[in-house]
């Protein structure tokens, strides 16, 4: 009952049948130039599409999220389809989706909680600008390996038919929503198209002279002899780690993504179980893999689509065209897919985050920067993410480490307090020290951390080493009011405290 309602999540059937079959038709090109990257036959990432498409509109969770062939998947695995060829590429892809079920198994994928906004921001950015800059190769085509950009009257007609693909998904929209714009476009375009004047580079233009007819996938069977052995594990294991954590932070990245603009929200352990499931069918039938593709979901999401069906609709209708209507397919101007995907490039950039910089800590506006310029350069968005998150945990915990501060004041009993603020950690254990005079202090010290709290290793042997000066002096010190918490952390490295709340009693602390 709860998957039925899930099939459609609020939207209308039309919306998702018709926002399937746009998303289908997005697909094409995108499936096609991504596995020539990964140096295998354009119907390997057509089936790919279909396949992870399938199982994570399914599976996974995000209702209207849609998965298929990637970009990121398929610069991973070109090296080892280069190096050791396609027999090998489908054993990673599996053992990729093996490890991508074990995260969702041990519900690791709550972790993607831990990304920064401006990390989020920096990803969304960095991949709204790759979508917009991979549609220029598509202004041009390459004979006996020379690439060259179209002119003359056959670029002014391909330009013309994007600008008007751009301008049918700006205005519609005004006048009625009834059908998705991507959808109305592409079927305008296409219609121009087939006038005998208009002479425009089409899908099979993309394909080199190679076919996306195909049939039903079939399982594949030529692995290599030495399958289970050590040595094909060592040739696979960092592939399929790659294809793991890429797919992941890409798909749960995405899937945060979503859960933003349409203000609900999915499960990343579901997602991470949905890739798995996918991953490993895909393998077994001979595809390439993939994972969460940003621009066909906010394609979906822009046509109105919330559930699964239009997921399930989008692979099912790829399929078809595969097996039935590939010649009408493959006759689709390539303009209307430009025009289509400049929109999305369009629609994906987060806007506001340029517009609000002022109000943004520069930090944060930097980190993005970074995790955009590291995304649209390298094309490595696990590299992108992961120096994010990198930049952004020194960026805290610089902010803490000078945020420490003591309120410092004699009582009447010629006992001195140090009133301790902010957390004492790794960062900030270098202030926390300057803040004392062992030599100078009184007899008595009372170190007061009823507003701070001690937080590692780093914090315990701070304490230690300031403990050991005051008594190296024979002056006394105590460390009043810690959490319970931090009484566990001191008790476990072996420092003894003896706890009064009564603060003018005097407490010792000593090694044990």
């Amino acid at each position: 009952m709860v998957f039925l309602k899930e099939l459609t999540q609020g939207s209308s059937l039309k919306n998702e049948l018709l926002s399937g079959i746009t998303v289908a038709i997005a697909l094409v090109p995108e499936a096609i130039a991504f596995s020539f990257i990964a140096g295998v036959d354009p119907l390997i990432g057509l089936y790919a599409a279909c396949i992870m498409g399938f199982f994570t509109s399914l599976l996974g969770g995000r209702p209207g999220m849609i998965s298929g062939a990637t970009g990121a998947i398929a610069v991973v695995v070109a090296a080892t389809v280069h190096e050791y060829g396609e027999a090998y590429l489908y054993p990673t892809i599996i053992l990729g989706g093996i490890m991508q079920l074990a995260v969702g198994a041990l519900r690791l994928g709550k972790f993607i909680r831990l990304v920064p906004h401006s990390v989020m921001l920096g990803f969304v950015n960095g991949l709204a600008i790759v979508i917009f800059a991979s549609q220029f190769p598509m202004f041009g085509s390459e004979a006996s390996g020379v690439f060259a950009y179209y002119n003359g009257s056959q670029l002014y007609v391909l330009s013309g038919l994007v600008a008007l693909t751009i301008g049918i998904m700006v205005f519609l929209p005004r006048f009625t929503k009834a059908i998705p714009s991507a959808l109305v476009a592409i079927l305008v375009v296409a219609a121009i198209s087939f006038l005998p004047s208009v002479d425009t580079p089409t899908v099979m233009n993309l394909l080199k002279g190679k076919s996306m007819q195909g049939g039903l996938p079939s399982i594949f069977t030529d692995y290599p002899a030495d399958l289970f052995s050590m040595a094909t594990l060592k040739i696979i294991f960092l592939p399929a780690l790659s294809v793991a954590g890429v797919g992941l932070i890409e798909s749960l990245l995405t899937l945060t993504i979503i859960d933003e603009r349409t203000d609900t929200r999915g499960s990343g352990n579901r997602e991470s179980m949905a890739q798995g499931v996918a991953n490993c069918i895909s393998g077994v039938f001979g595809s390439m893999g993939g994972c969460a593709m940003i621009g066909q979901s906010m394609i979906n999401i822009n046509s109105g689509a919330r559930g699964r069906l239009s997921g399930l609709v989008a692979a099912l209708t790829l399929l078809a065209f595969i097996m039935f209507l590939s010649p009408v397919i493959e006759q689709i101007p390539v303009a209307a897919l430009i025009g289509v995907m400049f929109m999305v490039a369009y629609g994906t950039f987060e806007w506001s985050s340029i517009k609000n910089f002022k109000k943004t800590p520069l930090a944060d506006f930097l980190i993005m920067v970074i995790v955009a310029v590291v995304t649209v350069v390298f094309h490595n968005l696990a590299l992108a993410v992961a120096i994010g998150v990198v930049l952004s945990a020194l960026s805290f915990a610089w902010d803490h480490a000078i945020g420490i501060h003591a309120r410092i004041r004699t009582d009447e009993n010629g006992v001195k307090h140090y009133d301790i603020h902010g957390p004492l950690f790794f960062g900030s254990t270098a202030t926390f020290a300057e803040l004392f005079n062992p030599k100078e202090d009184e007899d008595k010290i009372i170190v007061d951390f009823e507003s701070s709290r001690v937080v590692d290793q780093s914090g315990i042997e701070a304490i230690r080493k300031l403990n050991d000066k005051y008594q190296e002096l024979n002056k006394q010190i105590a460390f009043v009011n810690l959490s319970q918490g931090c009484r566990d952390i001191l008790a476990t490295a072996k420092i003894d405290i003896s706890i009064n709340p009564d603060k003018r009693k005097f407490m010792v602390v000593y090694d044990a």
